[in-house]
């Protein structure tokens, strides 16, 4: 959000994120990008005149929106979410060596609408294919640390960009949040993204 002059709050939401027996990874990631979403709204409503820009008239009550978001790897209905250790993540690439996957954005957005709130989700959908790893690749990729907290035990936009092969989809959603999904729910709120830039 960053990149286009958005400043978000961040807030933490500690949600379990264990798969429900028989989940889909897409019904996965939708359940947690709301639970997410939904802890955070809890935590700060009401809000007694809140604003965007912290300048509204008093009494008014503007817009407030929060957005949750979860990402995991799909490998043929397999869920990789974070590696819990190095050899997890040593399994998780090896898995990946060679392949097609999806990564699986769940996001959600929770706003005020019509007096009271209302929630939109969506779930991004991008292939990626990672080049055939041999045991080298994988142990240098490991001792660059850059693994860990990474759904899949890869990143695209660090030196993880060396295993991906191709993409098919955005190349955001991959990175981390695609803004143009993230549009489409905001602008169901009346607040296009364009709209809560800093100017």
């Amino acid at each position: 959000m960053e990149t286009i002059g958005i400043e978000p709050v961040v807030a933490p939401a500690d949600v379990d994120e264990a798969p429900l027996v028989g989940e889909k990874p897409g019904e996965l990631v939708e359940r947690l990008a709301m639970a997410k979403a939904g802890r955070v709204w809890d935590e700060f409503q009401p809000r007694p005149n809140p604003t965007l820009d912290g300048a509204g008239p008093a009494g008014e009550t503007a817009p407030v929106l929060v957005v949750g978001a979860d990402t995991v790897i799909d490998l043929d209905g397999a869920v990789f979410g974070k590696p819990i250790d190095d050899a997890d993540a040593q399994r998780m690439l090896s898995a990946l060596s060679g392949r097609s996957h999806q990564v699986l954005t769940g996001l959600a957005v929770i706003g005020q609408r019509a007096g009271g709130h209302d929630t939109m989700t969506t779930v991004e959908r991008t292939d990626v294919w990672i080049r055939p790893l041999d045991e080298a690749d994988i142990d240098w990729y490991l001792a660059s640390g850059e693994h860990r907290g990474k759904a899949g035990a890869y990143a695209i936009q660090g030196v993880g960009s060396l295993l991906v092969d191709r993409i098919d989809g955005s190349h955001q959603n991959v990175v981390g949040l695609s803004l143009p999904a993230l549009d489409s729910l905001t602008r169901w709120f009346g607040w296009p993204l364009r709209e809560l830039a800093v100017k």
